[in-house]
């Protein structure tokens, strides 16, 4: 089986660009950063409230590295959906991270907030391909 969801090209700034894609986590929409150089799928510590009725945030004994450090400490919740259009993931267990770094940036230029970056290990478990030209990521069940 294969789904698509389709992105957004967002410009940064006058030199690069980001692609936001929707998916939805326990019903709510959320806002996501595709990002292949991301280990793994991260959300924002203080948006994943608004997704979960689950408020059990635990610590992680390890240091997250990547989003420019190496010293930001990570938690963990469980999600008990996150869907990406036919693709659902049960209970699946979420880094938490503080974006608010990130998120300040999008403010200053005046886009949309994220909720979370959807990296490398739901990318590499449903062999996805990014489709530049449709705008679409390909995700294979």
């Amino acid at each position: 089986m294969q789904t698509k969801l389709p992105f957004e090209i967002i410009p940064i700034e006058d030199d690069g660009f980001h692609l936001q894609l929707k998916v939805t986590i326990n019903g709510i929409t959320a806002n996501l950063i595709l990002d292949t150089g991301a280990s793994r799928s991260v959300f924002d510590q203080t948006r994943i409230a608004q997704f979960t009725k689950n408020n059990h945030i635990e610590d992680l004994d390890r240091l997250s590295t990547g989003l420019g450090t190496n010293t930001m400490t990570s938690k963990k919740v469980t999600l008990e959906k996150l869907q990406l259009n036919a693709i659902v993931i049960e209970n699946y267990e979420a880094t938490i991270l503080d974006l608010a770094h990130v998120n300040q940036s999008y403010e200053k230029l005046e886009l949309e907030v994220i909720d979370g970056v959807l990296g490398s290990d739901i990318l590499t478990e449903y062999n996805a391909i990014i489709d530049y030209g449709k705008k679409e990521l390909i995700l294979n069940n």
